[in-house]
């Protein structure tokens, strides 16, 4: 198994902070919001490399950070090409161009680069292990009117997505989906499918919503505690202590 944390955004609701800083290496508490996540993902034994998709302007600050960095596992750097906002390639098409420009041929474990949260994401990968087949994270949310700044699910008796809405007008029930997935081998092509049929590339809530019509994908609810780090609200309440 392999794992792709996703830091080639330009975090523009974070600035001036992110103007000169990648989001995925902000300081939270005296250390870059990158590794606790990776910290996380080495719990997982099956995970032999690890891959970081960042993008050109901010590709140097990674190259800088992974010098000075004592990885457990391997970690490979990707620069998608892109060089700001208006020419990002999305969430989706760094997947895809991850996938095929370090020609991954194992299961993959997705997390996004301004994920933070304290839970142990060894459950998924057995969850996984379990369906064998897309999985994908979720969170119960206290307070449904925040519903509609999240992707919003609803599961059947076995833990299958039955409802999948991106941003929904009104709550299907209390589970949200946060940026940590697991994709099957043998899924990677839905990937170019997506894209071609000229779909949004940039959130990727909109690809798990076209999957779940495509595919069989599950849902697995985690505890703790979690935050998506998207402005200085949210990166505030980090340096609070999620930790």
């Amino acid at each position: 198994m392999k794992a792709l944390i996703l830091a080639a955004g330009y975090g523009t609701r974070l600035y001036p902070l992110t103007q000169s800083m990648p989001k995925a290496l902000l300081g939270v508490n005296g250390k870059p919001l990158v590794e606790y996540i990776l910290d996380k993902i080495y719990d997982i034994p099956e995970i032999n490399e690890i891959y970081i998709v960042a993008n050109a302007k901010f590709y140097k600050k990674f190259e800088d950070w992974k010098i000075n960095y004592k990885f457990v596992k391997p970690i490979t750097l990707i620069n998608d090409g892109s060089t700001d906002n208006d020419n990002r390639l999305g969430a989706i098409r760094d997947i895809k161009f991850a996938v095929e420009s370090k020609k991954i041929s194992d299961d993959l474990l997705i997390v996004a680069g301004d994920n933070l949260f304290d839970f142990d994401i060894m459950g998924l990968n057995n969850f996984f292990k379990e369906k064998k087949s897309f999985c994908i994270g979720l969170f119960k949310i206290s307070d449904l009117s925040l519903v509609h700044r999240y992707s919003n699910v609803r599961l059947d008796g076995t833990k299958k997505i039955v409802d999948f809405v991106e941003k929904p007008p009104k709550a299907l029930s209390d589970l949200i989906a946060i940026c940590l997935y697991v994709f099957p081998k043998q899924g990677f092509s839905f990937l170019g499918k997506y894209i071609e049929e000229g779909n949004n590339t940039d959130a990727p809530g909109y690809f798990i919503q076209w999957l779940a019509k495509e595919t069989e994908v599950y849902g697995y609810e985690f505890g703790g505690k979690w935050l998506d780090i998207g402005d200085i609200d949210s990166y505030n309440k980090a340096k609070e202590g999620i930790h």
